[in-house]
């Protein structure tokens, strides 16, 4: 038996969706016959298209909790329904705790937490109201479950939107299912800006088990899933998109018990130092990490 998403006729909101992992999410809604509408502080370079279809592209920062409402109340009345929220835009710089003081780290917990929690309130607000409801995607991150030296705030802001979405979940049944993919890394258009040039991009996607990085279309496809009717008893749950994880640094460390194939020569470090699991498209103001 095949497997059909269609979502024609549905409405889909992906924020930071202009660029890396967001228009990856949004052409794969765009493939699956919804209408998409992606937001960002600043427009796409290009349109973001998929199946000879674009998603529509509306001005928002959503670090102001009024212009947000207003988004999303503009939605509602313009198509009068919202089926999905995918949470996407994020980012942090990379500067360890001590370098800075704790507003700094605070800012960064705003735009990766508390972004979402306003996008969330709103959109909820229209969700409540249909009869089918809604789904809300919270993008998280590896960074939420391990250390994350260099971006500690991202991967505190990271565990905290995912409990954030287990407890939305529980409160929002059974009109609104939330659910967060927790992502490895992405190869997007800014990955040589972290991992260097294609050796480097290789050396980092051999730590993964699937001995490579994502694609943005694969975590599209999964966002498409858990909105889709085949996810409808799928809610208050976490995705791992992570090709595996990290095969841990100690393995390759121990003098026994060595794989056929040598790791040894594979820079571990790269990968636990790289915390950002995804592409945002709204940046912090400080040289926002993108990966």
């Amino acid at each position: 038996m095949s497997l059909t998403l269609d979502l024609s006729g549905q409405l889909a909101v992906v924020t930071g969706g202009t660029r890396g992992v967001g228009a990856g999410i949004a052409r794969a809604f765009l493939r699956a016959g919804a209408e998409v509408v992606i937001c960002a502080r600043r427009p796409p370079d290009s349109p973001v298209t998929a199946a000879g279809r674009s998603a529509r592209f509306h001005p928002l920062d959503l670090r102001e909790p009024d212009a947000v409402r207003a988004f999303f109340d503009r939605l509602a009345a313009a198509y009068g329904r919202l089926d999905c929220l995918v949470n996407n835009a994020g980012g942090t710089p990379y500067r360890l705790l001590g370098q800075t003081d704790a507003d700094r780290h605070a800012r960064v917990v705003a735009l990766n937490l508390l972004a979402p929690l306003t996008a969330s309130l709103a959109a909820y607000e229209v969700m409540r109201q249909q009869p089918a409801g809604g789904s809300v995607l919270m993008i998280g991150s590896v960074s939420g479950t391990r250390p994350s030296p260099g971006t500690a705030a991202y991967g505190a802001a990271k565990a905290g939107l995912e409990n954030l979405a287990r407890s939305m979940a529980v409160e929002w049944a059974p009109r609104v299912r939330v659910n967060t993919l927790v992502l490895g890394m992405v190869r997007t258009e800014l990955s040589a800006l972290h991992y260097g040039d294609e050796a480097g991009i290789a050396a980092v996607g051999a730590t993964v088990p699937a001995g490579r990085l994502a694609e943005p279309a694969e975590i599209g496809d999964a966002c498409v899933f858990l909105a889709s009717d085949r996810a409808a008893y799928v809610t208050g749950a976490s995705l791992l998109v992570h090709g595996g994880g990290e095969r841990p640094a100690f393995l390759d460390a121990a003098t026994v018990n060595q794989p056929t194939v040598n790791h040894s020569n594979v820079n571990h470090s790269t990968a636990f130092r790289e915390a950002a699991a995804e592409t945002p498209s709204i940046a912090d103001t400080e040289a926002p990490k993108e990966n």
